[in-house]
């Protein structure tokens, strides 16, 4: 079963995450920036949906960190974020997202972007 790590300091929206998931994926979580550094090293997951705005450190900054990491670099991080601003999608692939998606999710699009990453298939 591949491996996402949740980051989401929201407890509401974590949760809803960890219920959209969970019966197809292990899910792990971490609430900041820091904490999906030390997960990512430690869990090493087969992919990861990070939230931008987060507390202590940033997902721009954690997402260059794990991608600077020889080790975790493979990773792939999928931005999710309420900046729906213009621009932002580019922000986040410059900081080292693989892909992008906004919020509120949508699950059909969620899915469907961990299908084509992970290559796995929804039943």
């Amino acid at each position: 079963m591949k491996r996402i790590l949740v980051v989401e300091d929201v407890e509401f929206n974590r949760d809803l995450m960890v219920q959209l998931l969970e019966e197809e994926y292990e899910v792990l979580t971490a609430v900041d920036g820091q904490e999906v550094v030390e997960r990512a090293q430690r869990d090493r997951p087969d992919l990861i949906l990070m939230d931008l705005s987060l507390p202590r450190l940033n997902g721009w900054e954690a997402t260059r960190r794990i991608k600077q990491d020889p080790a975790l670099r493979h990773i792939p991080i999928i931005a999710v974020s309420a900046h729906a601003m213009t621009g932002d999608e580019a922000r986040a692939r410059e900081s080292g997202c693989d892909d992008y998606i906004s919020k509120p999710l949508d699950e059909d699009e969620l899915f469907a972007k961990l299908r084509r990453i992970l290559g796995t298939d929804r039943s």
